[in-house]
């Protein structure tokens, strides 16, 4: 692998715009947004990670997303918010979870393990104490997905290596924004202690 490992560099992060649900179930692409591209970019900076997945096969969308990361590096956006540039420096726009899969293993010379997040318990869950132990192998390179509009589909779930506990609050209302929930699961698994 050709970038230094330092940090959690062996963890990656991707937001998963498709497939994904809707309230009614209905399997849908959603839409980019600002606030995700540069809020979980600069979580994911804060924690070290290796980098950060923005995926969406609409290429309206994709071109949006570069627009906006191309406005923080280069030109004003980059002289006028130097660490935002370093934030965004992260961010590799791709069409599918196969793309983000494939370049971690070319990256990586091995698969990454793939580990997905949602808003409820899932019969194979594991502790976040259990994947911060895993995730202690520098050499193993790790996943963690998100995804956009009412959670990722069943068959992502199925094609996971580990899915990760859901963070719980207080009675039955669970409905965080994907950005909140990153940050909170990233200081979960690698904040200081």
């Amino acid at each position: 692998m050709s970038d230094t490992l330092q940090g959690n560099s062996n963890v990656s992060v991707a937001l998963l715009h498709h497939p994904v649900y809707d309230k009614n179930r209905q399997v849908v692409s959603t839409a980019v947004t600002n606030l995700d591209i540069h809020d979980i970019a600069r979580s994911a900076r804060t924690f070290g990670l290796f980098r950060y997945y923005v995926s969406t096969p609409v290429h309206g969308q994709q071109q949006l997303a570069e627009r906006i990361v191309r406005h923080w590096q280069e030109g004003w956006g980059a002289t006028y918010n130097p660490k935002r540039k370093a934030a965004l420096e992260l961010i590799q726009i791709v069409s599918t979870l196969d793309e983000v899969l494939a370049d971690l293993h070319g990256r990586f010379g091995r698969p990454a393990k793939l580990v997905t997040t949602g808003a409820h318990l899932h019969p194979r869950s594991v502790t976040f104490g259990h994947l911060r132990e895993l995730m202690a192998d520098r050499d193993q390179p790790f996943l963690l997905l998100f995804g956009t509009g009412w959670g990722l589909v069943e068959e992502v779930f199925e094609r996971a290596d580990l899915v990760l506990e859901p963070i719980r609050g207080v009675g039955n209302y669970n409905h965080l924004s994907v950005r909140s929930a990153a940050a909170i699961i990233m200081d979960r698994l690698f904040g200081a202690r």
